[in-house]
């Protein structure tokens, strides 16, 4: 399941009305960390079926990240009934990433 693209036009219905829960990854193109965290949520989103894997790319859409005060990127955020539960911020080790997220 590939990790797909979530715009402010669709963050309400795409993330917070989700009935399982959602890992948002703001993210940007010129974002190095960002790059290197890609990958590894990509894999995660193969081996996670319970779980749904988006992006944002805060450049194009803004609002979803000023919503919640995204001041660094890559930011991966969990979201479970419309509300941020978890988060992890910089470009981290998969093994991180999972304890931080609660996966």
């Amino acid at each position: 399941m590939a990790v797909a693209e979530v715009t402010d036009a669709t963050f309400e219905s795409d993330v917070l009305r989700s009935e399982r829960p959602v890992i948002v990854d703001f993210w940007a193109p010129w974002c190095v960390p960002c790059r290197r965290v890609s990958p590894i949520l990509e894999e995660m989103s193969e081996s996670r079926q319970d779980v749904t894997f988006v992006k944002v790319n805060v450049d194009d859409n803004p609002q979803a990240a000023m919503n919640y005060s995204i001041s660094s990127i890559p930011t991966i955020a969990r979201f479970e009934e419309g509300q941020v539960t978890q988060q992890a911020i910089g470009a981290l080790p998969k093994n991180q990433l999972s304890a931080q997220l609660g996966l």
